[in-house]
């Protein structure tokens, strides 16, 4: 009888490894973007999680998207203030914003309250926003080195130094075997630096024709810039090799978005382009009557951005044709955000702008007073910018 039970129990066993077996295999993900990784796989439109906006433009793609709902009006929450102005853009993770300021500090500071959480000051005035990946801060300064900081503490831990201003925001990848991350960030020594995100050791350098001053959008395996040199640059993320070059016939200071194999960016010569990155080819233009530096949106059917004609506005995805504009009594070399049916920007007149995404109509504004140049970041409900002003402001839900 002893003999029979044991062998009952061994056959039991067996059919339970068995099950547990076939469940992880039925249950193993698929993969369905190319979020952080190098692979040859088609991107899906991925928006940042509502309780985060980690990095410029919320995402690697550099969408602009962030999920969720805002209200039709908002309340000032908390502003905290710094020595000097700030034009770099907030990045929030894990209920901390970060920031950098001409008073050449980065701060950390508490979501809910508007408290520091920690300060670390760097050798020069910060325009570039913050990247958050893996519990570490990456940030440029205009003396052109790149720091990366412990994103609880602030603690130091490494910088690399370019020969020249770091204007635009680091942006991050996975490497091609997925045991480390990379992290991308172009400088005014016309090169972009691959670094190794664990001791800041040069992985591979492009090489432009002039500065590069925004960030670069990475997907598919590819990093996509503009430069001064009048080119979008499509570089392969494995090895720095250039892929393509598109010429847009200006120089590009603002950052490209990607999605869906095609790239959206503005130039100096006031056009708004879109090109097809596989054929290297530009689809349609859109002239402003200024220059554009700021950074697009890209929603499921528009794309948004600000220029110097003092106007944010919103041209169809396909077509390039007008949809709305809205005017605004200052430069917007903010970029803005989409979230919902609203559009975040802010303006050089001072002024903070909630727009109808549908039809371009003011829904809510407030006025900082002094020029808004910095992007806003939008994450659990809220809205969080810098002001030249020197504070940083996060507006919530009107009570």
């Amino acid at each position: 009888m002893g003999a029979a039970i044991r062998t009952i129990l061994v056959v039991t066993a067996l059919v339970g490894v068995c099950i547990v077996f076939v469940v992880l295999i039925v249950r193993r993900p698929e993969v369905t973007d190319t979020e952080g990784t190098t692979g040859p796989v088609q991107p899906k439109v991925v928006v940042q999680s509502q309780d985060s906006w980690p990095m410029f433009r919320g995402g690697q793609k550099l969408l602009g998207r962030a999920s969720g709902t805002l209200p039709d009006s908002m309340s000032l929450a908390w502003r905290f203030k710094t020595a000097r102005r700030i034009k770099s853009s907030p990045a929030i993770a894990d209920g901390l914003v970060f920031i950098g300021s001409a008073d050449a500090n980065v701060y950390a500071v508490d979501l809910e309250t508007g408290d520091q959480v920690w300060e670390y000051h760097t050798s020069d005035e910060i325009e570039a926003a913050p990247c958050v990946v893996d519990g570490s801060v990456f940030i440029g300064t205009l003396d052109g080195y790149l720091y990366a900081l412990d994103a609880n503490s602030g603690s130091f831990k490494w910088k690399h130094r370019s020969d020249s201003q770091i204007s635009g925001a680091a942006n991050w990848t996975r490497s091609p075997d997925g045991g480390s991350i990379w992290v991308l960030v172009g400088s005014y020594d016309n090169v972009v630096y691959c670094l190794n995100s664990a001791d800041g050791k040069v992985v591979w350098t492009y090489e432009t024709g002039n500065y590069v001053n925004g960030s670069p959008a990475v997907g598919a395996g590819r990093a996509v810039f503009g430069g001064c040199d009048a080119l979008i640059h499509v570089v392969s993320m494995a090895d720095g090799s250039e892929v393509k070059q598109i010429d847009t016939g200006s120089y590009i200071a603002a950052s490209a978005a990607i999605l869906e194999g095609q790239v959206y960016v503005g130039n100096y010569d006031n056009e708004f382009i879109k090109a097809d990155i596989a054929a290297g080819e530009i689809l349609w233009k859109y002239a402003c009557e200024d220059a554009i530096f700021s950074s697009p949106a890209v929603g499921d059917d528009v794309v948004v951005f600000g220029a110097r004609d003092k106007l944010v506005h919103c041209i169809g995805r396909d077509n390039g044709k007008v949809v709305w504009t809205f005017q605004t009594l200052g430069e917007v070399d903010s970029s803005p955000v989409i979230c919902g049916d609203k559009v975040v920007v802010g303006s050089e007149d001072g002024r903070l702008y909630m727009i109808r995404l549908s039809d371009g109509s003011k829904v809510w504004s407030y006025e900082i007073g002094r020029a808004v140049t910095s992007s806003p970041a939008v994450a659990k409900g809220m809205i969080v910018v810098g002001s030249d002003d020197g504070y940083l402001y996060a507006f919530k839900a009107k009570q």
